[in-house]
Formats: structure tokens, C-alpha cells, sequence
């Protein structure tokens, strides 16, 4: 399983991924789920994946390819003209090597699903992050709905939908974005550190701020605390039940 995010907000984009693919009692793997191309003072974009991991490392290897190939028969990502060019690029190609999967193995292709956030910006056009479905398809975000989620998404999501502010800043959406995965990891397995964090600013044209954060980080045990002391804390002080309150 995975828990994956893609933020915009108005300073710029955050995008947090956890790592774990297979969680058993004694097997544990760990594969990056984000991946980042751009070209300096141009543009920046960065995938995220959940889902089958043959899938979803083919999908990143192809688009990895025909950029390292510019120029081929196949345009690049580097290459489009847009933030929705490239999100109908990766939409195709994922909707392509689902198909080619199912059809070699004589399965479903529902058995080779994925799902992917593609977030960017290219010079001349706002920061936009879009989430392609298994079929090819996508969407994007707007003012109403300024995050996706992917993989293992109803844990994390109450604290986002509550806490998020298109004005806060990048180190307040940081710290949301951690709260969002801790309660995550401690409600499924199969989620797990170590992290991938990536702040992009608006019109930087270049990576940012990109950090793996492992599970002994600091930070992330004062977090993952005191988020838990907080929630006792405002349970106990929520006002008392008593039986003499039900209206019957």
C-alpha cells in the first residue's frame, strides 16, 4: 500500500510520498515513489505513483526514457507545452502499459492498476497538479479541492480537509502533511517511513527543497507525539456525556 500527496497551495506545490511496497512480518521493501525531471528557469515536474509497482515503475522508466531520448518519435515531457499536455502524456502511457500488461498475462487489467499525482510548473503558466486515474484520465486541482491523495487516503485525509489554508506556509504545510501521514501509519501497516518530502515555490523553476525523512528523525517522533498528547488532550476536554443528555 501507499499514501501519497500533491498540495498546491499559493506559495507553490508540496508533495509527500511514503516509501513501503510490501510490509509483512519479515519482509519490508522500500522503493521511492516520487520522481522528478525539470530544466532550470523552465520547468519542474514531479510524479507520484500507487498501485501495482510493475506498473507504476514502468510508467516512470518510459517517461524517463523519452527524455533522456529528446527529439524521438515519442515527445517528452520536457517537451510539451503545458502542465496538461504532460498530465495527458502520463495518463496515456500508464493507460498503455495496463492494457500491455493485461493483455500478455490474460488477467484483469483492474490486476494492474495505478494511480499517479503529476504536479508542475512551466514557464508562462501557475503551478498545477493533476491526478490521472488507471483508464488514463484525470483531473486537477481548483480552489474547492487543492490536494489528492493517492493509495491509503481515508486515514490522513480529516486533518487536511480541517487544517489546510491556501495562505499558510511551506514549513505550516510541512508540518500538516506529517500529522496527515503519522495518523496513517498508525492506523495501516502497510504505510511507512522512510518519507519523501519536495517543496516546490512558485515560479523557482527548479526542484526546491527535496528530503527523505527516516523513521528516527526528531522532528518526526515530536510530531507523531505530540499529535497523539494533543488529540488526549482535546478528547478530555470535550464537554462530558452523561446518560441524563439522551433525549428519549
Amino acid at each position: 500500500m501507499t499514501y501519497c500527496v500533491g498540495l498546491r497551495m499559493n506559495a507553490g506545490l508540496v508533495f509527500l510520498s511514503d516509501t513501503r511496497t510490501n510490509a509483512g512480518v519479515d519482509n519490508i521493501s522500500t522503493f521511492p515513489k516520487m520522481n522528478t525531471w525539470h530544466i532550470p528557469g523552465e520547468r519542474m515536474v514531479t510524479v507520484l505513483s500507487a498501485g501495482n509497482l510493475a506498473t507504476t515503475q514502468a510508467v516512470v522508466s518510459i517517461l524517463d526514457e523519452r527524455v533522456r531520448c529528446s527529439g524521438g518519435t515519442r515527445p517528452s515531457i520536457m517537451e510539451a507545452s503545458s502542465m496538461f499536455q504532460i498530465a495527458n502524456m502520463v495518463g496515456e502511457t500508464l493507460q498503455s502499459v495496463i492494457q500491455q500488461s493485461a493483455a500478455r498475462s490474460n488477467l484483469v487489467a483492474s490486476a494492474f492498476g495505478a494511480t499517479m499525482i503529476v504536479g508542475g510548473q512551466i514557464i508562462g503558466s501557475e503551478p498545477r497538479v493533476f491526478l490521472i486515474y488507471p483508464e488514463g484520465n484525470f483531473i486537477e486541482t481548483s480552489d474547492d479541492t487543492p490536494f489528492f491523495q493517492i493509495g491509503e487516503t481515508k486515514y490522513g485525509r480529516p486533518m487536511l480537509v480541517r487544517a489546510f489554508d491556501a495562505h499558510m506556509s511551506f514549513e505550516e504545510a510541512v508540518k500538516l502533511l506529517l500529522v496527515s501521514f503519522d495518523s496513517t501509519v498508525k492506523a495501516n501497516l502497510s504505510v511507512g517511513l522512510p518519507l519523501d518530502m519536495q517543496v516546490y515555490e512558485a515560479d523557482s523553476f527548479a526542484i526546491g527543497r527535496k528530503f527523505r525523512m527516516t523513521q528516527d528523525d526528531p522532528y518526526y517522533q515530536e510530531i507523531s507525539s505530540g499529535w497523539g498528547n494533543s488529540l488526549r488532550q482535546a478528547f478530555a476536554d470535550l464537554t462530558p456525556f452523561t446518560f441524563d443528555k439522551v433525549q428519549v
